[in-house]
């Protein structure tokens, strides 16, 4: 079996992929056989290729699930965790801009009774 290409995959459905994958984990299965009981070489070189197109049908699996989800939480109002985007800690943490400039009752209230003078300078 040639290596699997991601692009192809990506027009594959749900069910065709967990069937290749099936079937690419009965191949490593039997390629790991072949190299206990002592295969040729040539084989054995191909375990990683499988290995590797393994990882790439489960990539694009997780990756349409994560798309279908995105598109189901698309106009909610809340995500789940691993949706909302990683950023850093302390930037998840931070106030948003709307908290950041929001004025205490007292503060507007300064602010609309002494309001800051303007003093015209004679140079």
């Amino acid at each position: 079996m040639p290596t699997v290409k991601a692009y192809e995959l990506r027009t594959k459905s749900k069910n065709d992929l967990t069937k290749q994958l099936g079937e690419l984990k009965e191949e490593l299965a039997t390629l790991k056989v072949q190299k206990i009981a002592g295969g040729v070489t040539s084989k054995l070189t191909k375990i990683r290729e499988v290995r590797k197109s393994i990882a790439r049908v489960n990539t694009v699996i997780s990756q349409n699930q994560r798309a279908h989800l995105r598109a189901f939480y698309k106009n909610k109002k809340l995500l789940p965790l691993d949706l909302r985007p990683k950023r850093t800690r302390a930037i998840r943490r931070r106030l948003t801009k709307k908290e950041a400039s929001a004025k205490t009752e007292r503060a507007k209230k300064r602010d609309a009774h002494f309001p800051l003078r303007k003093y015209a300078i004679k140079a």
